[in-house]
């Protein structure tokens, strides 16, 4: 049993990696705009349709279908940003959201109309064979997966730290007030924000479909769920309760699939969610960071 719980963690890692990049995506846009893309992951899914689509027509290999999905997450994204956000006040955040849920149904019903089967073919990353470590295993396509996450994730703290466009970013985020008094272009910033978002989400997406070797349409609410509830029990506005958040989850779903199967793993997801916004409303890294205001003004 001590095997298979940790067989299962290793698993879960890997997939949780790809949860905190959902979640990553929604933190981003969420952090700098304070409104919520519930289309984020119906973005995402018009990209993975396009990668299957090259797929199936062209033959493609896995690069094409890479490029293929991130360039159809982006102009989704960039499609939501102009109708749901740029055109709508900053202080109308319901608004936006609902505008966005709008155009989740919008994406979803084209996505549907173009490819009407349930479900399609999508390039696998299962080209090495298992690699076996003592008593575990490690499925190429779970490490690549964690590899490629972690990666970005580094990639993406080196722009927001150490770049202009991420002090802007920052700036925005913490006062956006502030940021324009300063002369930052927040329309600007707040698109190409969007569209990071965007590259995150797609990068997530393919990794998934890429594992499962399949797709349907409906990938982009599972998307949206996973992003969510994962940004939820990291903390809201919190990369890096994001990305614990995702860690946790992808944990946490491979131990219940394993103990309690499919149906089961659904309700301790739930059931954790519910937990979380009970026992910690702020997130995991929210009450962390809350621990560290309050030990430094003791120490004042």
């Amino acid at each position: 049993m001590l095997l298979d719980i940790v067989q299962n963690t290793l698993d879960g890692l890997a997939i949780g990696s790809a949860y905190g990049l959902l979640a990553i995506g929604f933190t981003l846009i969420f952090g700098v705009m304070r409104r919520l893309n519930i289309a984020f992951g119906p973005s995402i899914m018009v990209g993975i349709f396009a990668g299957a689509w090259l797929h199936s027509q062209w033959s493609a290999g896995m690069i094409p279908v890479f490029l293929a999905t991130l360039a159809g997450a982006v102009l989704a994204s960039a499609y939501v940003e102009r109708i749901s956000f740029a055109a709508i006040r900053g202080d109308a955040a319901l608004a936006s959201m609902a505008s966005s849920f709008a155009i989740w149904m919008q994406l979803e019903e084209a996505v549907v109309h173009v490819f009407p089967g349930r479900t399609y073919a999508f390039p696998t990353l299962q080209t090495i064979p298992m690699l076996e470590i003592g008593p575990v295993f490690l499925r190429p396509e779970y490490l690549a997966m964690f590899l490629t996450a972690a990666a970005l994730i580094l990639l993406l703290q080196w722009i927001l730290t150490r770049t202009r466009f991420g002090l802007e970013v920052r700036t925005l985020a913490d006062n956006p007030e502030a940021a324009r008094v300063s002369g930052v272009n927040v329309a600007q910033v707040a698109f190409l924000t969007f569209l990071l978002a965007a590259v995150i989400g797609g990068v997530a997406g393919f990794l998934i479909a890429a594992t499962d070797g399949q797709i349907t349409p409906k990938i982009g609410l599972w998307a949206t769920m996973k992003g969510l509830i994962a940004m939820v029990i990291g903390g809201l506005g919190s990369l890096r309760g994001a990305l614990i958040g995702g860690l946790v989850l992808g944990v946490v779903e491979a131990q219940a699939q394993w103990f309690l199967g499919a149906a089961g793993r659904e309700i301790v997801t739930y059931t954790l969610l519910f937990l979380a916004l009970v026992m910690l409303p702020s997130g995991l890294a929210g009450r962390a960071d809350a621990g560290a205001r309050t030990e430094a003004l003791r120490r004042l």
